[in-house]
């Protein structure tokens, strides 16, 4: 069995979550993609992040009629910041090994890697699969060899797709009462004007 995970605080998820986790599971034949919503992300203590309740439940709407997308909630019960390595292994344990796991992270989330918590033992636990983010070069896999000896085995690096929707403009386009149409699924968008999220900002 071969699991994609794709973290973030999906705030709220968009298209361009999906495309990437479509991508990935036709490019590496996954199983199942797990989406992963995050509680507090250590890297965004100090950013204002819509409650968990909504975004678990936008990412709910998006997934339906998706049976291979699937979504997690450990890291919004999870007290406290958010470590990937952490909740990887976790996961890990509750496959019993029985998934090979595939961590999709950002070409830009891929080079900060070495600044994670515990990056070696991260790439003992599952591959990384880089996709591209717009404004973004494709990392230097030698240079992340030496910061982590062994990393460049459990590499895998996408070229596609090249997605350039922004949460941060989402939210953006809602409070200035724009249409975000196309940007998100229909039933997230009709959930945010339901909800009056995003009006404050």
């Amino acid at each position: 069995m071969k699991t994609g995970i794709l973290g973030g605080t999906f705030d709220p998820i968009h298209n361009g979550h999906l495309a990437i986790a479509e991508a990935a599971r036709l490019y590496l034949n996954l199983t199942e993609v797990i989406f992963l919503p995050a509680g507090q992300p250590w890297m965004k203590a100090d950013q204002p992040i819509l409650p968990a309740v909504h975004r678990v439940e936008m990412i709910r709407l998006a997934l339906q009629a998706k049976p291979y997308f699937k979504i997690s909630t450990i890291e919004v019960e999870h007290q406290g910041p958010s470590y990937s390595v952490d909740t990887i292994a976790k996961l890990k344990a509750q496959s019993a090994g029985a998934s090979d796991l595939y961590f999709i992270v950002g070409w830009d989330n891929l080079t900060g890697i070495p600044h994670w918590k515990d990056p070696s033992k991260l790439i003992q636990l599952c591959f990384l699969v880089a996709v591209p983010r717009p404004g973004y070069e494709k990392p230097d896999i030698k240079k992340l060899e030496v910061e982590i000896p062994g990393i460049s085995k459990n590499i895998i690096l996408m070229d596609n797709p090249r997605i350039d929707i922004s949460a941060t403009d989402i939210r953006s386009k809602v409070a200035q009462g724009l249409s975000i149409g196309g940007l998100v699924p229909e039933k997230v968008a009709g959930y945010i004007k339901e909800n009056e999220l995003y009006l404050e900002r």
